[in-house]
C-alpha cells in the first residue's frame, strides 16, 4: 500500500470516480429542481388556491362591524326586500326541548299478553291442587289415627317442593288450613273461612287481571315519562290512539292495585297468597317502542321552522346611532341569510371575485418581499413550499372554524406559523407572515378589525419571544404566556370601549386559554419541518454544541490538541458573531467541528504532536497534501454522521482557498533549478471561500488563535498587531470577497478578538517562588551558555535562530 492510501488520500481509479461522478450529477439534479421556475410559479398558484378555497361563498354580512350594546355607526339600514326573520339558536334549542319533552311515547299492544297470563295462572292453581289434596289427607291419617300420617306427611313435602308455586310460609299456611276447614277437618291451627277460597281466588285473580289489561298495563316506569300522554299502536287492527298517562299503569301500579282489591275481599293471609300469586302471573300488554318514539321525534326535529314572522320591503332594520339590541342584530343576520338566498349567480361570484382581490393584494405585500429581501427563500423551492405550507394551515384551520358557529376564531393559533418561520429563518420574514396572516384570516372570518389588532400584537410579541432560543423553559411558558396575555390585554381593551358584557370577553379569554396551549405543538412541528424540509434550526444548533456527543468525544480522544483549538475558536467566533448580530450559535457549532477531517491523521498536525514531527519524512508536495485532506476528510465524516449542510459549510470554506506557505516556501528552497516547476495552486486549500458573515468570521478566528498560540510573551500590543495583520492578510488575499462582511463588522471583529485573546494570555502576578525559581533558570543559562561535554543535553537558542515549525506553518493559519 502506498503513502497516498496509508493517509487516506489515494483513490481506486475503477471505482472511486464513477461514485464522484454519480454524487455530482444528484446534487446537480437535486439543485436544479430547487431552482426550477415553473415548480416555483406551481407552489404560487397552490397557495393562491388554498386561500380561495378557505373563502366562505355563503356569507353576505353587513359590510360594517357592529357589537350587541354598541351604537350602529353606519347609514340607517333598510329592508331592500321582504325577509323572513331568523330565529335564534336559542330559540330553535328551545323549540328542540319542547319537541323532545312533549313527543308522546310510542307503545305495541302485546295480543298474547292475556293469553299468557290466564296460562300461567291455571298452571299456578293446576300445581297447587296436588299440594292441598296430600296436605288433607295427612291431616286426615293425624285425626284418625292410623299409623299412616308420616307417609302422608312425606308425600305432603314431596309436592309441596315439586310444586312451581312461589309462596311465603305463611300464604301457604293459610291456603292450607282454609282448604282443609272446607273439607270438614280441623286441624291444630286453622283460621278463616268455612269454605275453600281457591276457586273463588281464582276466579277474581281472572277478572282482576282482565280488568288491568283491559286499562292498560306498560312495561316502563311512569316516572321515566315525562309528558301526560302516550300513543298505543294495535298492529293487527292497524290503530293508534293517544291515551292520558293517568288511564294507564305500570307494574308497580298495578301490584298495589291488586293487593288493595284483595284485600277488600279476603282476609289478610288469603289476600296476601293471592297477592303473591298476582304477582307471578301478570305481565304488562302495552310495550314501549324507543326506535318508533325516536323517529317520531327526529321528524318533528327536522320540521322545526327556522323562521318567525318577517321584516316588510322598505321598513327601517337599525337607525344610524341606535343601540343595537339582540332583535335588530337577529333582523341584521336575517337579512345577510335573505341575501344568501336570494342572491343571483352574477351576485355570488361579484362577491367571491371581490374577496379574491382582497386576497391577491395581501399575498402579493408577501411574494415582493421575499423576492426583493429575501431571494435566498423566494429561489429555493424547498423553502418556498416551507413558508406557504405553515400559511396554508393557519388560514384552512380558520375556514373550518368560521364554518362552526359553536368555535370562536379566537382558537385558531395563528402565532404558530410566525413562530416557526422566525427561528427557521429570521424575525422579519417572521413579522411580515404575522401581518399578512391577520389580514388574510381576518378577511375569512368576515372582516373582523378587532380580531385583526389582536392576532398582529399577539403574534407579533410572539416572535420577538423566539429570536434567540436557549432554554426549553423559554418556549414552553415564556411564548404561550406572551401570546395569551397580547391577546387577553387587547380584547379587554376592546370590550371596554364598546362597553361590552363579561359573558362574551370571558367567552372569547377562554377561547384564548387554548390557542395558547396549541402553541406548545410548534415544537414537534419544527422538528418534523426539519426533517422534511433538511433545515436547521437553533434547536439542531443547542443539540450538536454539546460536547458530550460521540463525534467530538472521538475529536477529543483522537487529537486531543485539535479540539482543545477548536474550543477557543469557538469562544472567538461566538463572541465576535454576537458582536455584529451575527447567529452566534451557529459559529459557535461550526468551530466545534470545523476540524473533524484531523482526525484521520491526527500526528501530521503539530499541535497534536507529541514526538518526532512527521512531516520530516515526507516531501513538501506530499506534506501539503496531507494538511489539506483534512478539509475533504472532515466533509466526508461529516456527511457520514448526517450533520447538517450549513455545519458542513463551515467545514469547507474554514481555510478559504489560502495558501500553505511554509511548505511552499519550502518547496521552492528544496528546487535543484527551475522554481518554476513548484506550482502554487498546488499548494493552495480548494476552498470554496466563504460566503456568510458566520463562514468568514471562523475563517479569521481559526488563524488568529493558532497565529496567538505560536506568539512567544504575547502582550497587548503585540496581540493588536497580530490580529490587525491576520484580518488585513485575509482581507487583501480576497478570502472574504465572497463574505458580506463590512469595514464596520471587522473593526467590530479584530476588538473583540483582542478582548478574548487578552483575557486567554493575561499576565499573571511573579510570587517569591516563581522569582527564586527565574533566578535558577538565568544562572543555568549563563553555566550553559556554551554547550558543553559534560552536560551535552542541556543548550541555549539564541533569539535570532529560527523557531521549529509552528502549528499555523502547516494548516496556514
Amino acid at each position: 500500500m502506498g503513502l497516498l492510501e496509508k493517509l487516506g488520500l489515494g483513490q481506486k481509479p475503477d471505482t472511486g470516480a464513477p461514485i464522484i461522478g454519480e454524487k455530482k450529477k444528484r446534487e446537480e439534479e437535486a439543485a436544479s429542481l430547487r431552482r426550477n421556475k415553473y415548480i416555483r410559479a406551481l407552489i404560487l398558484v397552490g397557495f393562491l388556491g388554498v386561500l380561495i378555497a378557505s373563502i366562505p361563498r355563503t356569507s353576505f354580512r353587513e359590510p360594517i362591524n357592529y357589537t350587541v350594546g354598541e351604537p350602529w355607526r353606519a347609514e340607517d339600514l333598510t329592508a331592500p326586500f321582504t325577509f323572513a326573520l331568523q330565529k335564534t339558536q336559542q330559540e330553535i334549542q328551545q323549540d328542540r326541548q319542547k319537541i323532545r319533552q312533549n313527543t308522546p311515547p310510542i307503545f305495541h299492544i302485546d295480543h298474547n299478553a292475556k293469553i299468557n297470563i290466564q296460562s300461567r295462572l291455571d298452571s299456578v292453581f293446576k300445581d297447587l291442587q296436588p299440594v292441598l289434596q296430600s296436605y288433607l289427607e295427612w291431616q286426615r291419617s293425624i285425626a284418625q289415627e292410623d299409623g299412616a300420617s308420616v307417609n302422608d306427611s312425606l308425600r305432603f313435602v314431596q309436592q309441596k317442593t315439586a310444586a312451581d308455586v312461589n309462596l311465603a310460609d305463611q300464604s301457604w299456611q293459610a291456603l292450607l288450613d282454609n282448604y282443609v276447614k272446607a273439607h270438614g277437618v280441623e286441624p291444630q291451627q286453622t283460621e278463616g273461612n268455612t269454605n275453600f277460597v281457591g276457586t273463588d281466588l281464582k276466579l277474581r285473580l281472572e277478572n282482576l287481571t282482565n280488568e288491568l289489561l283491559n286499562d292498560g298495563i306498560i312495561n316502563i316506569p311512569k316516572d321515566t315519562l315525562s309528558m301526560s300522554e302516550i300513543t298505543v299502536r294495535d298492529l293487527k287492527q292497524r290503530t293508534e290512539r293517544t291515551y292520558s298517562l293517568a288511564n294507564v299503569r305500570d307494574l308497580q301500579e298495578v301490584k298495589e292495585y291488586a293487593r288493595f282489591r284483595l284485600s277488600r275481599s279476603y282476609f289478610d293471609e288469603i289476600a296476601a297468597a293471592g297477592s303473591q300469586i298476582f304477582n307471578q302471573v301478570i305481565q304488562p300488554n302495552y310495550i314501549f317502542n324507543q326506535r318508533e318514539t325516536q323517529t317520531r321525534i327526529d321528524e318533528a326535529l327536522s320540521n322545526i321552522s327556522q323562521t318567525k314572522g318577517a321584516v316588510a320591503q322598505g321598513q327601517v332594520i337599525v337607525r344610524k346611532g341606535d343601540l343595537v339590541s339582540p332583535e335588530i342584530a337577529n333582523r341584521i343576520e336575517s337579512l345577510a341569510e335573505a341575501r344568501a338566498q336570494n342572491a343571483s349567480d352574477l351576485e355570488r361570484w361579484l362577491r367571491y371575485l371581490g374577496d379574491i382581490l382582497a386576497i391577491v393584494g395581501i399575498t402579493t405585500i408577501f411574494f415582493f418581499y421575499l423576492y426583493l429581501y429575501r431571494s435566498s427563500i423566494f429561489e429555493n423551492n424547498a423553502m418556498l413550499l416551507l413558508v406557504f405550507l405553515a400559511m396554508s394551515v393557519i388560514c384552512a384551520a380558520s375556514s373550518i372554524t368560521y364554518e362552526l358557529d359553536y368555535l370562536s376564531p379566537y382558537i385558531v393559533p395563528v402565532a404558530v406559523a410566525p413562530i416557526i418561520l422566525t427561528i427557521i429563518f429570521d424575525s422579519r420574514v417572521g413579522l411580515l407572515c404575522t401581518i399578512c396572516l391577520a389580514l388574510l384570516t381576518g378577511l375569512i372570518i368576515g372582516n373582523d378589525f378587532e380580531y385583526v389588532v389582536a392576532t398582529t400584537v399577539a403574534c407579533s410579541l410572539g416572535l420577538f419571544s423566539v429570536r434567540d432560543i436557549k432554554k426549553r423553559s423559554q418556549f414552553f411558558f415564556i411564548t404561550p404566556g406572551i401570546v395569551f396575555s397580547s391577546y387577553a390585554f387587547i380584547l379587554i381593551g376592546f370590550n371596554l370601549t364598546a362597553f361590552e358584557g363579561w359573558s362574551e370577553l370571558g367567552n372569547d379569554i377562554f377561547f384564548v386559554v387554548i390557542n395558547a396551549i396549541f402553541i406548545l405543538f410548534t415544537y414537534p412541528l419544527i422538528l418534523l419541518f426539519e426533517k422534511v424540509f433538511k433545515v436547521t434550526t437553533d434547536f439542531t444548533l443547542l443539540e450538536l454544541s454539546d460536547t458530550n456527543l460521540p463525534l467530538l468525544k472521538d475529536l477529543m480522544t483522537k487529537a486531543p490538541g485539535t479540539f482543545h483549538h477548536s474550543l477557543q475558536v469557538a469562544n472567538l467566533s461566538e463572541a465576535a458573531a454576537g458582536s455584529i448580530g451575527a447567529n452566534g450559535l451557529l459559529c459557535r457549532v461550526g468551530a466545534l467541528y470545523h476540524d473533524i477531517g484531523k482526525m484521520e491523521n491526527p500526528g501530521y498536525f503539530v499541535e497534536n504532536q507529541a514526538g518526532p514531527n512527521e512531516h520530516d519524512k515526507l516531501k513538501p508536495r506530499m506534506s501539503a497534501l496531507v494538511i489539506k485532506a483534512h478539509v475533504s476528510n472532515g466533509v466526508k465524516v461529516a456527511q457520514e454522521q448526517n450533520l447538517p449542510d450549513v455545519v458542513i459549510d463551515f467545514i469547507k470554506t474554514h481555510h478559504g482557498t489560502s495558501l500553505i506557505k511554509f511548505f511552499y516556501e519550502k518547496a521552492k528552497e528544496n528546487a535543484d533549478a527551475d522554481k518554476d516547476e513548484i506550482q502554487e495552486k498546488d499548494f493552495r486549500y480548494d476552498g470554496p471561500l466563504p460566503r456568510t458573515k458566520e463562514t468568514g468570521i471562523l475563517l479569521l478566528a481559526d488563524g488568529v488563535e493558532a497565529a496567538s498560540r505560536a506568539m512567544k510573551d504575547p502582550s497587548y500590543q503585540k496581540l493588536e498587531n497580530l490580529v490587525n495583520k491576520m484580518v488585513d492578510d485575509r482581507v487583501n488575499e480576497g478570502q472574504l470577497s465572497k463574505c458580506p462582511l463590512t469595514f464596520q463588522d471587522l473593526r467590530s471583529i479584530k476588538e473583540t478578538f483582542l478582548n478574548i485573546l487578552m483575557g486567554i494570555y493575561h499576565s499573571r502576578v511573579e510570587y517569591p517562588e516563581d522569582e527564586k525559581d527565574e533566578e535558577q533558570v538565568e544562572k543555568m543559562a549563563k553555566d550553559t551558555s556554551i554547550t558543553d561535554d559534560k552536560s551535552p543535553d542541556i543548550t541555549v537558542r539564541d533569539s535570532d535562530t529560527p523557531e521549529p515549525p509552528k502549528v499555523d506553518d502547516y494548516i496556514n493559519t
